[in-house]
Formats: C-alpha cells, sequence, structure tokens
C-alpha cells in the first residue's frame, strides 16, 4: 500500500499519510520486539503515539505551503 501524496489541493490526504506511517510503525515494532531491540521498539513506539496523537487531533503538524 502506498500513501498519496499530500498536495495542497487535497485536504484528505495528509490525514491518509499519517495513517499510512502509523501502520507502518505498528509493523516495525513487531518487528524490532521479535528482535529484542528494545530501545529501537520505545523510540518507535512514541513516534507510534505521535501519530496517533495527530489523527485524534491532540496534536498538530504543520502543513507545508
Amino acid at each position: 500500500m502506498t500513501p498519496k501524496t499530500a498536495q495542497a489541493d487535497d485536504g484528505e490526504a495528509w490525514r491518509q499519510n499519517i495513517a499510512y506511517i502509523r501502520q507502518m510503525l505498528g509493523e516495525l515494532r513487531q518487528v524490532a520486539q521479535s528482535e529484542g531491540a528494545e530501545t529501537l521498539c520505545y523510540f518507535i513506539e512514541m513516534a507510534y503515539m505521535e501519530a496517533g496523537d495527530i489523527q485524534a487531533g491532540r496534536r498538530s503538524i504543520r502543513h507545508r505551503q
């Protein structure tokens, strides 16, 4: 699955991109966990949580102009 690139005329694209990033982070965390990479798991989990906060509107992002 490849995300749509965010464009100025498509306000929904950035939401799809964040959802895609969050999904990939979840998968990467599983791989890191299976390899015993605890520190890497921690950083991936932090990014996963931030993506979730962005999706929920608890954290804003700056959109490129």
